[in-house]
């Protein structure tokens, strides 16, 4: 995913390891004293007028032996909050946490609750990377939360190493229709309003959970992929996501089973700046529909894969996420014959030596983890090392990283480390070269993909 968006106006048991400290490129998101192990989001929301009242049950585990805690939540007000059985809590806000005093000071690997009811106008955040979270549409509304976008929304413990399953209801009007990550459990009219529930066993950091809700019709293309869009781009979208079973399938070839419980495409009847990933959701603009926008399908689709699935713990290895997607790009071109991986390879080799020579990809700075040579570099590496290594090993390679880390935490040591593994050879020297030094490698010759 990019760095931001803009709309047209502008359980208790986790299968990946949890990361126990802030993160050092939002070292102010996210509290290192506990994980949370599960979201249970009960939430109501007014479209006409942007109301969005809810309730969040947080199931946690303590990590320090903390007295006090803070979730992170950004322009909406806590009414209520509990401890376990606790009646009486006493909360404070801060001007980006609720800090909660707990009733006890709880001990290390104690399991307990925070539920906390709260409300107000939701809007983004303002941030380095932009305004993100949960912003209206023209007539519903969007949430794009990487990287610190959740606390728009609900309460959180917002560091991109804690993830946690969820169970998400989302009431609204009567005429509305809601897209979120997870599965879909049920839907249920009263009253003129309509309560969508949905869930996710698998583990999702605070910033891949999503909420859609606009005047959408769902269809299908193909067996598994879920198109969720208004009446009046039915026709638009399905021509748009035509090859996008075709394309899923080219996927789990290369990488391996698709790895989430839901593949859904959601199209907004407003146009944004650039296209949105989720956790088994993908979202796109009415302008996204074009017939050359395939390489933005292409790219969102493989994140499923690569940092939703195999997910990096903190920011500053960016690049395995956006890397991966990006080379995915290119291996769809050539799968459908757009273009050869080597061409690609070529031309955005010829676009980054053009540029300056000052970023280090495997730690670029919270200012520069969204720059498009992060991006580039990263699937330029990914191209050097199957020209280093050879084809076989490198798709070993990468079928063996999605499996062995299939919904679990990762960072670049470990891919090195999975990288020499799989080709028996010392690669200290080329991933220096790549990873390490500023300065753009030659790039390895055709070697005919």
């Amino acid at each position: 995913m990019a760095s931001g968006h803009r709309a047209r106006l502008s359980i208790h048991i986790v299968s990946a390891p949890l990361s126990t400290a802030t993160d050092s490129y939002a070292p102010r998101s996210g509290d290192a004293s506990y994980d949370v192990l599960s979201y249970d989001l009960d939430l109501t929301y007014r479209v006409r007028t942007n109301r969005l009242s809810g309730r969040a049950r947080i199931h946690a585990v303590a990590h320090k032996p903390p007295a006090i805690v803070e979730c992170d939540l950004v322009g909406l007000r806590a009414t209520k909050v509990r401890v376990d059985d606790a009646s009486r809590v006493t909360f404070a806000h801060g001007q980006r946490s609720l800090r909660v005093t707990l009733p006890r000071t709880m001990a290390v690997g104690e399991k307990f609750s925070v539920d906390v009811e709260y409300a107000g106008a939701p809007a983004p955040r303002r941030s380095r990377w932009g305004t993100i979270g949960w912003e209206e549409l023209d007539d519903g509304a969007i949430v794009a939360s990487q990287p610190t976008g959740a606390p728009t929304w609900f309460p959180c413990n917002g560091r991109p190493g804690n993830r946690a399953t969820y169970r998400m209801a989302i009431t609204v009007d009567e005429g509305y229709a809601v897209a979120a990550s997870g599965k879909p459990v049920s839907m249920t009219k009263t009253g003129g309003r309509t309560r969508w529930e949905f869930a996710s066993d698998l583990p999702m950091a605070t910033y891949l959970a999503a909420v859609h809700i606009g005047r959408y019709r769902e269809s299908k293309i193909g067996e598994r992929i879920r198109v969720v869009r208004p009446p009046a781009l039915a026709a638009a979208a399905s021509f748009a996501f035509s090859e996008t079973p075709v394309m899923l399938d080219v996927f789990e070839h290369a990488f391996g089973p698709y790895p989430q419980e839901a593949c859904t495409i959601v199209v907004t009847a407003d146009e944004l700046e650039i296209p949105l990933e989720a956790q088994g959701l993908v979202v796109f603009g009415a302008n996204h529909l074009a017939p050359d926008s395939h390489r933005l399908v292409a790219h969102e689709l493989a994140h499923q894969w690569f940092g939703n699935s195999v997910g990096i713990g903190h920011w500053r290895d960016i690049w395995l996420n956006e890397g991966f997607a990006c080379y995915a790009e290119w291996l769809w071109a050539e799968a459908s014959d757009r273009s050869t991986i080597d061409r690609k390879a070529a031309s955005h080799y010829a676009r980054l030596a053009e540029l300056p020579q000052d970023l280090v990809l495997r730690d670029p700075g919270p200012e520069l983890m969204f720059d498009d040579r992060v991006y580039k570099r990263g699937a330029l590496t990914l191209y050097a090392l199957r020209y280093e290594i050879g084809d076989s090993r490198f798709d070993t390679l990468v079928r063996t990283w999605c499996e062995r880390y299939r919904h679990a935490l990762v960072a670049t040591d470990d891919f090195i480390s999975l990288a020499e593994e799989i080709s028996g050879r010392d690669l200290g020297e080329f991933f220096t070269r790549w990873l390490r030094d500023p300065a753009l490698p030659p790039l390895p010759a055709s070697h005919g993909h």
